[in-house]
């Protein structure tokens, strides 16, 4: 399955995106948790409004673009064939960066939290009740240098429009609309989550991306918003706690990750931080107690397999490559990276047909254009050659 967002692993940081809420009042969340004078102000535009707004590009579309699809076939339906339908906008799936509604619309891609978000923009303008749910899959990780990231992943449900119907937010009649395929057959369970958790992990997410690219001071502002959005959002949390480390404020690093804890004890991804950051303000004692806890837990860290696989392929022994390899997939069956790194192994063993098969998953499942030409250049490539890493050129 593709990933739509991001965050753990023992002797890394982590944090994770995409959460849920309650329906709950919301309380704010602890303000003993927030350091503001640490980190210098942002320009980016930290604006909640700013997340679903449409712009006079996204107008223009709704009232020349979409003129057709709707007068034919209603607002729901044709609002949906003039985003989704390949003769129409041609809007493209990327797991890249988060993008608001506007940005979206612009680029004609995201991920599945900005295509959720640019279609909810457009089915308000159009007057359709929308409904927002978080997705309960597998697990699904990626990592980039040291930063671990869970994926998650949500999708919307749409109404009919009042004047071509009667339906409530919470009848039958809602159409749920997924940016990924799932497997045939499959049933996905679904939480009903409200519009400010939508916001709060466009945010966490953007805060993500941010410690990703190095600037801490605008991560832990967005993380700062995601929070007052919806404070039951641990996931958020969590992230404050991987901002409080990588700015090197290891003390107050400890609130926000003990905060999660209180609240789901076995709580896997601020456990993992917890034991990092007990390590190294050299409380060891505690550190190991987290870290044996963790492994009762997770006896398989994310990427084990993975990286025992990669030592194998250092060392010319395709075949138990390959064994890891498979079971990294056995966990995580729709990760890009794993089917990859499985085609070179069976390449390094004279298996060609089944090298391609799993190149040919890789493309399948890759998340952002980049990756899906680097996959469908290497299967260009599959010919009788001495070293299997001249794949990798």
């Amino acid at each position: 399955m593709k990933s739509c967002s991001r965050a753990l692993i023992t002797f890394t940081l982590s944090f994770s995106l995409l959460g849920c809420a309650s329906v709950a009042p919301l309380q704010p969340p602890p303000p003993k948790l927030f350091h503001d004078a640490l980190f210098k102000p942002t320009e980016q535009d930290i604006n909640a409004e700013r997340v679903f707004a449409f712009s006079p590009a996204m107008q223009e579309y709704l009232d020349f673009g979409m003129r057709t699809q709707l007068r034919s076939k209603g607002s729901r339906q044709g609002l949906l064939d003039a985003l989704y339908n390949r003769s129409s906008l041609q809007l493209e799936y990327d797991s890249g960066d988060t993008r608001d509604a506007a940005q979206a619309f612009s680029d004609r891609k995201g991920n599945c939290l900005s295509l959720v978000i640019m279609t909810a923009a457009f089915a308000k303008q159009l007057g359709l009740p929308v409904r927002y749910q978080s997705v309960y899959v597998d697990e699904i990780w990626s990592r980039s240098g040291d930063l671990y990231f869970l994926s998650g992943h949500v999708n919307l449900s749409l109404g009919r429009s009042l004047a071509e119907g009667r339906e409530r937010v919470d009848d039958g009649s809602m159409l749920t609309v997924d940016f990924v395929r799932h497997p045939p057959g499959s049933r996905q369970r679904m939480q009903v989550i409200e519009e400010h958790t939508i916001v709060a992990m466009f945010m966490n997410n953007r805060a993500a991306e941010n410690l990703q690219a190095g600037q801490i001071d605008a991560a832990y502002w967005w993380v700062r918003a995601a929070l007052n959005a919806d404070p039951k959002m641990l996931a958020a949390y969590n992230t404050l706690g991987v901002v409080y480390r990588r700015h090197g404020d290891l003390a107050l690093a400890e609130a926000p990750l003990r905060h999660v804890l209180a609240q789901e004890p076995a709580n896997t991804q601020a456990m993992s931080n917890l034991s990092l950051l007990l390590g190294d303000l050299g409380r060891h004692e505690e550190a190991a107690q987290w870290a044996q806890t963790l492994a009762q837990l997770q006896p398989y860290p994310p990427y084990k397999f993975f990286d025992l696989g990669l030592a194998a392929m250092r060392a010319g022994d395709y075949k138990k490559a390959r064994d890891l390899f498979g079971k990294e997939i056995e966990r995580s069956a729709y990760f890009h990276e794993f089917h990859f790194w499985m085609a070179l192994a069976n390449y390094g063993l004279g298996d060609i047909a089944a090298a391609r098969q799993e190149l040919g998953l890789a493309v399948e499942n890759s998340t952002t254009p980049q990756d899906r030409q680097l996959y469908t250049s290497k299967l260009d490539l599959l010919k009788p050659r001495r070293q299997v890493f001249s794949l990798l050129q």
